[in-house]
């Protein structure tokens, strides 16, 4: 495999290694369905590539990833399994070959829920994470309804959720969602070195016993981000969601006490 650049999702593969950056500096990293498409390309076409034995996902320095594009995802709003999206949560989640994070910055959103699907992820000591779906009148995505009360229990998933609260990375760590805590310049040089020896490891080895960790809940968790799709589309119509993400564009606080 060769390197490879897409508008804002940069590829490069190297010593066993395929390295997906988000590359979209000037919008946070916001993931466009241009981008949603580009990373499930990458993590499809990894998966039956025998050369690719570890996928590394990053971003910039001072960003990881805001989460979705609003502007974007209000004009082309994900209409069904066959959307960008919905292929990105799927190829994420059911890729065969271990998924290494390094995240700096800015972790929001699908940034945050994408790091579940991860075997080992590592942040940044001022990295900052947050699953504002709830404020925005929509609902949890990726299978996070199924993993973190698996990951943390229920009442610190509903913590996280629920009041949808900035949270740092020595919590994500302490809860589980991040493997290891670093100075923010050695977290891709950390989650590299990580990879680099995943990637020396037996591949098939560690393909069965990444298979055999998620056996218990596999197809719940197909069932599960399909379920979360659905109603996360349909939220996107509703009066709260559009009060939200009003309130977002205006810069001014969303007024929730007119809807049951």
């Amino acid at each position: 495999m060769s390197m490879s650049s897409a508008q804002h999702i940069h590829s490069e593969f190297s010593d066993g290694i395929l390295t997906l950056r988000i590359n979209r500096p000037d919008k946070k990293n916001a993931l466009n369905l241009a981008m949603y498409q580009a990373l499930a390309d990458g993590l499809t076409e990894a998966d039956s590539d025998t050369e690719v034995r570890v996928i590394l996902i990053c971003g910039c320095d001072d960003c990881f990833t805001s989460g979705n594009d609003l502007a974007d995802f209000l004009t082309t709003p994900p209409t069904g399994a066959n959307s960008p999206v919905m292929q990105f949560l799927i190829a994420v989640s059911e890729t065969r070959k271990p998924i290494v994070a390094a995240v700096n910055g800015l972790a929001v959103g699908v940034g945050v829920t994408m790091l579940l699907h991860c075997e080992l992820v590592y942040a940044g000591s001022s990295a900052t994470f947050q699953m504002p779906f709830v404020n925005l009148g929509l609902c949890p995505e990726a299978g996070s309804t199924l993993l973190l009360p698996r990951i943390m229990g229920h009442q610190r998933a509903a913590e996280l959720l629920l009041l949808g609260e900035v949270f740092s990375s020595d919590k994500a760590c302490a809860v589980g969602i991040v493997t290891a805590v670093c100075p923010d310049g050695d977290v891709l040089p950390t989650a590299r070195n990580s990879a680099l020896q995943l990637a020396a490891q037996p591949a098939a080895a560690v393909r069965l016993a990444k298979s055999l960790l998620k056996r218990d809940y596999a197809a719940e968790l197909r069932e599960t981000i399909t379920e979360e799709g659905a109603q996360f589309m349909a939220r996107l119509k509703s009066p709260e969601a559009a009060e939200a993400l009003q309130a977002f564009m205006e810069r001014r606080k969303p007024d929730f006490t007119k809807f049951d």
